[in-house]
Order: C-alpha cells, then sequence, then structure tokens
C-alpha cells in the first residue's frame, strides 16, 4: 500500500482489541472510502443522476460519548478481535472522550482495589456476577454516568450492589446505576436499571435544544457529528416554503433527537417510536422546549392512522435502525406522501436498496456522508428526497 494512504495507529491494543479495525489507514482515505461506499450502493440502485456527496466529519478521535465495556477478571476490557469471550483488559480508549477515560480509570481503580471480593462474568458457563460498566458521557453538559450490569442469577448481587454503593461515594461521576438481568441475556443497558447515585437522565445540547434521555436508552454516541447531521436536515428543510404551516413526523424518533431541534420550523411534530420508554423522553423534550407536537408509542403502522388534516402538507425524517425500515413502512411512508422525506441511515446498502421503492415518486435532491465513527468501517449516510410535482 502507497505510505501516504497508510499511517501508524496510535492505540497500543490495535489489532487485538476488535474495536477499531482502520487506525493503520490514513485518515483522508477513510473518508474517501466511506464516500465511495455510500455513492456506489446509491448508484447501482438507480438513485437518480448522483453527481456529488457532501462528507462531514470532526475529531477522529475522542469522539465516543459512550462506551460498553466487559469486565473480565482483570477488570475492564473490550472484546478480543475476532474472539468474543477472550478479552483486552483497557488503560485507555483513543476513540473515547477525555472524560470516560477519566471515569474509565476510576473503575479500573475501584476493580483492583476491591479484586478478591469482586467476581466477573464467564460467558460460556454463564457464571459470575459482574458483566458489564457501560459509561457515558456528554459533549455540551457535565451529565455522565456509569451503569453497572449484573448477573441476576448470581448468589453475590448484594455483595456486588455493597461495593457498587461503596464506588459511587467516591466516583465523580454524578449518575451510578445498576441493573439485573439474566445470565442468557448479552446486554450493555436495560430498561429496568435503577440509580444508586443520582438518576438515570442525561442530557445533550443540539442545535440549541435541550435533549434528555435515559442511559438506558439510544442515542448517538458521537454528540458532535449528531449536531452536524441535525443541522444539515434543518438546513434542508428550512429551503421549503410554507413549513409552518406543515407537519413533521419523525420515524423511530428515540427521544426526540431530529424532531425536538426541528420541530420550530413546523406547525406540529410528532415522533413515533416503538419503545415506551423512549417516547416518554421524547414527550417532555417536546414540552421542556415548548415545541408544539405529538408522541407516540407505536410500531410504524400508526402512519396510516395518524390524524393529519387532508390538507396538511407532510415532511418526514426516518432513522430506523441497521436492518431498515419493512416493505409495510415503506407502503406507509408512500401512502402518506410526504412532500420531503429524509433518510437517516447508519446502513448505506439497505438504505439504497429501500430508497429504489421511491424513485417513480421521488427525486435524490441531496445526500451526504456523516463519520460518526472513525477508525472503524461504519458510515452514517442522510438522503433527502423531494417529491415530484
Amino acid at each position: 500500500m502507497d505510505e501516504t494512504k497508510t499511517t501508524t495507529p496510535p492505540c497500543p491494543y490495535f489489532g487485538s482489541c476488535g474495536g477499531c479495525t482502520a487506525q493503520h489507514i490514513a485518515y483522508s482515505l477513510q473518508l474517501e472510502n466511506k464516500k465511495n461506499l455510500v455513492f456506489t450502493h446509491l448508484k447501482k440502485n438507480g438513485i437518480a443522476d448522483l453527481k456529488e456527496i457532501e462528507v462531514f466529519h470532526d475529531s477522529p478521535y475522542s469522539y465516543r460519548t459512550r462506551m460498553d465495556f466487559a469486565i473480565s477478571r482483570e477488570g475492564l476490557a473490550l472484546r478480543k478481535k475476532d474472539q468474543f469471550s477472550q478479552f483486552v483488559k483497557i488503560g485507555k480508549c483513543k476513540i473515547s472522550s477525555e472524560r470516560i477515560n477519566t471515569l474509565l480509570h476510576e473503575v479500573q481503580e475501584w476493580f483492583s482495589k476491591n479484586s478478591a471480593r469482586l467476581e466477573s462474568y464467564a460467558s460460556k458457563s454463564k457464571t459470575g456476577c459482574l458483566k458489564y460498566a457501560t459509561i457515558r458521557s456528554s459533549k455540551e453538559t457535565d451529565s455522565t454516568s456509569i451503569t453497572f450490569i449484573l448477573n441476576e442469577e448470581s448468589g453475590k448481587v448484594k455483595d456486588h450492589l455493597d461495593l457498587i454503593c461503596e464506588f459511587a461515594k467516591t466516583t465523580s461521576a454524578p449518575n451510578v446505576c445498576a441493573a439485573l438481568i439474566p445470565a442468557s441475556l448479552d446486554a450493555s443497558a436495560s430498561h429496568e436499571a435503577f440509580p444508586v447515585k443520582g438518576s438515570l437522565e442525561l442530557r445533550e445540547i443540539i442545535e440549541g435544544k435541550s435533549i434528555s434521555f435515559s442511559s438506558q436508552g439510544f442515542f448517538q454516541n458521537n454528540t458532535a457529528m449528531a449536531q452536524k447531521m441535525v443541522h444539515y436536515c434543518r438546513e434542508a428543510l428550512s429551503s421549503y416554503a410554507h413549513t409552518k404551516n406543515a407537519t413533521l413526523i419523525d420515524l423511530y424518533g428515540g427521544a426526540g433527537t431530529f424532531g425536538v431541534p426541528l420541530g420550530d420550523l413546523f406547525e406540529k411534530t410528532i415522533i413515533i417510536d416503538s419503545e415506551g420508554p423512549n417516547i416518554v423522553w421524547a414527550k417532555r423534550n417536546l414540552e421542556a422546549n415548548r415545541v408544539k407536537g405529538e408522541t407516540y408509542a407505536a410500531d410504524a403502522g400508526i402512519l396510516s392512522r395518524l390524524p393529519i388534516p387532508a390538507n396538511k402538507e407532510v415532511f418526514l425524517i426516518a432513522d430506523p435502525p441497521r436492518s431498515g425500515m419493512h416493505e409495510k413502512v415503506i407502503r406507509r411512508i408512500l401512502d402518506l406522501d410526504p412532500k420531503c422525506f429524509i433518510y437517516v441511515s447508519c446502513n448505506p446498502m439497505q438504505m439504497a436498496k429501500e430508497l429504489r421503492h421511491f424513485v417513480k415518486r421521488y427525486f435524490l435532491k441531496s445526500a451526504a456522508v456523516f463519520d460518526l465513527f472513525p477508525q472503524t468501517v461504519h458510515v452514517e449516510a442522510i438522503v433527502v428526497m423531494e417529491r415530484k410535482e
């Protein structure tokens, strides 16, 4: 490989840790590769006459605001590359925020001090107590948390909770939580979690709006790029006249990451998410930011039953999971006939396949790549589709 395309990985765990896979590739080439990936899939699926894709990026390191650390016999660790049941103990993670690394150090010290009393979980035998320590930080606020995930079937749960309570008194994290889950469940968060110190609430600032969400729920783990994504959508939607008389639908909306910051452009915002706990936060965020809107804890099938007057224009943002949207959902969106349809995707290959259903009625207005996950092959993309008149 050309030397201009390679670089020396700064992380001592690169190659053994299963997290990063691209630290040896020059960052400019990483961006070019991701742009080409999205371009290729859109072109392959006949998504209009695509000439250019914008690329947005931020810091290639220290960007992650959430890390899920497995707990090994030696302490907090990440999974070994291609070996799920093996671990690499981590002292500092190069792609994590400085705040996360500070808390990582605090938890590692606590684990070392109490190693004789702490029992890590073994996935093969499904025994042991401590499974994960999930650390979350905020870019704009001091909203941080540590959640300890415990095996509810362990006979040492109470002893571990006592030690976690002791840790909560000394850590700089304002929120410390714990959750009990079945031995067979591999999860690093739980809606059944409870606070040992502080609360479950975390907060970010997106486009000047305060977005609160549960430390156990979904939120983009690169807040700087989440801000750029929402701003991109705002600029796209601001190009339309008369949105103040229209409705915005935020589908797969979570706590309202898109719907709340963009809501002031519209007469009404509707946030839909299948997970009830997310919708509880979305409702709070609409109210706290004085955005007129409604929330629905339902699957996307509810699109056909929304109370939208026939004379009102509709704009829609969809941010589905990696698996994409079901064909039924695609039909519901087409029946709804939004003026503008924005697809936010963490799986551009799947997104491009689904957009084939829209090309007869919509044309591609713009497309952009957002590097939420530097040093990995993962990429986020946003496509803006406009209805043909």
